[in-house]
C-alpha cells in the first residue's frame, strides 16, 4: 500500500532516533557491566532491546507503506563518563523522543494514516515509561547521593 511521503519521512526520522538510542543504551549498558553495576547494566540493556524492537516495527511499517527504511543515519550519541551523566543523557534522549513521537502522531492524523499513528502511540507509551524509569533513577541519585545509589546497583554473585 503506497503511503504518504510525509508519513514515510517522519517514520524514517523516528527510526533514526531509535537507532541512535539503541547505540547509546548499548554502550551505557556495557560500561555499567564493566564497572560492576549489574542491575543497572541489565536495565539499560533491556531498554536497548526495546528500542531494537521499536526499530523493527518501524522498518516493517515503512516497508508496508512502500517506503525505503533509512538505517544509515544516526544522531549524536551522548556517552556519559559516569553513571549519573549516563542517566541524565538517557533521560534527555527520551524527552526528545517523546516530543518527536507526539509530532509524528499529529502528522499521521493529518495524513489520515491511522495504522502508523497507532504504531507510534504504542511506542510512545514505551518511551514515556523509559523516561519515567530514568526520572526515578535521577530522584534516587538526588535523594541518596550517587555513591549510595550505585551500591544498590551491584548484584552480588552467589557462591557455588
Amino acid at each position: 500500500m503506497k503511503g504518504s511521503a510525509k508519513v514515510i519521512e517522519v517514520l524514517n526520522d523516528v527510526l533514526t532516533a531509535e537507532i541512535t538510542a539503541i547505540n547509546q543504551y548499548f554502550v551505557h549498558a556495557k560500561m555499567c557491566e564493566n564497572w560492576g553495576y549489574q542491575l543497572l547494566y541489565e536495565d539499560t540493556e533491556e531498554r536497548a532491546v526495546e528500542e531494537m524492537k521499536h526499530a523493527e516495527k518501524l522498518i516493517e511499517r515503512i516497508l508496508y507503506l512502500e517506503g525505503i527504511p533509512i538505517v544509515t543515519k544516526i544522531e549524536k550519541i551522548n556517552i556519559g563518563s559516569t553513571v549519573e551523566a549516563q542517566v541524565n543523557n538517557d533521560h534527555g534522549l527520551e524527552k526528545i523522543a517523546i516530543q518527536r513521537f507526539n509530532s509524528a502522531i499529529k502528522l499521521c492524523n493529518d495524513e489520515s494514516d491511522a495504522g502508523s499513528r497507532e504504531l507510534l502511540e504504542h511506542i510512545l507509551l514505551d518511551e514515556e515509561k523509559h523516561a519515567d524509569d530514568l526520572e526515578a533513577y535521577l530522584q534516587e541519585i538526588k535523594d541518596m547521593g550517587v555513591q549510595n545509589f550505585l551500591v544498590t546497583q551491584v548484584h552480588k554473585k552467589e557462591k557455588s
